[in-house]
């Protein structure tokens, strides 16, 4: 009986404590401020959203922590599904405003085309994980994005492909596979071929391929191009278009190296063509960070939020998409705070902020090519963005080069 009456005992301390430790602290009084998370739980990216709203959990119970406790200054992340749709969006975006929110997270275009034109008025900047389009490049837009363009990250790694690998003394033949019945993809199409007729002695393309989005078997066009002397492959586009090049390249019995963004990088098709072996000499080409199996500073960071801050979701691309959007949202609050004030801030503020400042790349943890910086004239960094390149080399995904510059592009 003693010995269960001092257990009792020291238990009602220790709770006494651990409640004490909950408790505000005099003086420290907080602001809270509201992130509204766009997501796709239930739509085509269901299966692979529990990682980037992981990603953004983490980040944001790590700051609040780490950072905003010591600026009196709280975030509060709330998911919207959206089903990855234009239409839902828009009809849930009332609901959203009405909690007044600082800053919001985009998951990608339906976003920004139910929102980038009332945005302005509302006052609220979205930041995306994914690159921009063409089609957005346009001045004062309000959906950023940590990374340029899908053909600034491709026609980067044309460069320095270029001169690293062919000796910089001719143009590199490569061929590349998209579609028109994607906006995004179409456009990517149009950018690198706009790019290729602009610098001859950098690239001599072979063939823009326009596929299904979903083909079945593209044997035919890859032989075509192989033929016709094509040294590189580009897929930029989605999972069932390098899962159709894979093949018909394993069908052919060739190993011509093949380039993928982030969205359809070599860790999310292993499964799907048998393993990261059988991608071999393969690259992964954009702005964010190659998510391998190297102990890399942006690899430390997310170990540390899984020991600390109840990381749950597997070191992945898209993993890394919600890092990396959810650090760029908390610094440019750390910024607004530190100059205005930590219960004065607003979405203007931040968006200002954002447009105004250089964000440098040490404070994103390698999670980006390099430094981050926006203006009115584009929704990406156009001062000097930077791409890290990945390749598949005795069956491991590695980086392979880092902090690439991209080329200054017009538009095409």
């Amino acid at each position: 009986m003693q010995t269960l009456k001092a257990w009792a005992a020291r238990t009602a301390t220790v709770a006494g404590l651990l409640m004490a430790a909950t408790l505000p602290v005099p003086g420290a009084a907080q602001t809270v401020y509201q992130i509204p998370a766009m997501s796709d739980f239930s739509g085509p990216f269901s299966s692979i959203m529990p990682m980037m709203a992981g990603g953004r959990d983490a980040v944001a119970t790590w700051w609040n922590a780490e950072v905003g406790a010591k600026m009196g200054v709280k975030v509060e992340l709330k998911s919207y599904d959206t089903r990855y749709d234009a239409a839902q969006t828009a009809s849930l975006w009332p609901g959203v405003l009405a909690t007044k929110p600082l800053v919001g997270l985009s998951a990608g275009g339906p976003d920004t085309a139910a929102l980038q034109q009332r945005l302005p008025t509302d006052k609220v900047v979205m930041i995306s994980g994914s690159a921009a389009n063409g089609s957005g490049w346009r001045p004062n837009q309000w959906v950023l994005t940590p990374r340029p363009t899908f053909v600034h990250e491709i026609t980067g790694f044309i460069e320095w492909y270029q001169k690293t690998k062919v000796g910089g003394t001719r143009p590199v033949k490569l061929a590349m596979f998209t579609t028109e019945a994607s906006p995004s993809f179409a456009d990517m199409g149009k950018g690198v071929s706009a790019y290729a007729k602009a610098n001859p002695n950098v690239v001599n393309l072979v063939e823009m391929v326009f596929v299904d989005v979903q083909p079945t078997d593209v044997t035919l066009q890859l032989r075509r191009v192989l033929n016709a002397g094509a040294e590189v492959i580009l897929v930029p586009t989605n999972i069932q278009q390098a899962v159709a090049v894979k093949r018909a390249m394993q069908a052919l019995g060739k190993n011509v190296p093949i380039v993928h963004g982030l969205q359809n990088s070599p860790g999310m098709l292993q499964k799907l063509v048998g393993s990261m072996g059988a991608m071999e000499g393969d690259y992964e080409v954009h702005g964010g960070v190659i998510t391998g199996e190297e102990q890399t500073e942006a690899k430390k960071f997310y170990d540390m939020l899984v020991a600390k801050h109840g990381m749950k979701v597997p070191w992945h691309a898209i993993t890394s998409l919600g890092m990396t959007q959810t650090l760029l949202a908390v610094r440019a609050i750390e910024v607004a705070a530190k100059k205005h004030g930590p219960d004065k801030l607003t979405g203007e503020t931040i968006y200002t902020t954002l447009i105004e400042t250089t964000f440098p790349a040490k404070d994103f943890y390698g999670l980006t090519g390099g430094d981050i910086d926006f203006s009115v004239e584009a929704p990406f960094p156009t001062r000097d963005p930077r791409i890290n390149i990945g390749q598949v080399v005795s069956g491991k995904l590695v980086t392979v080069a880092q902090a690439v510059p991209v080329p200054k592009l017009g538009k095409w």
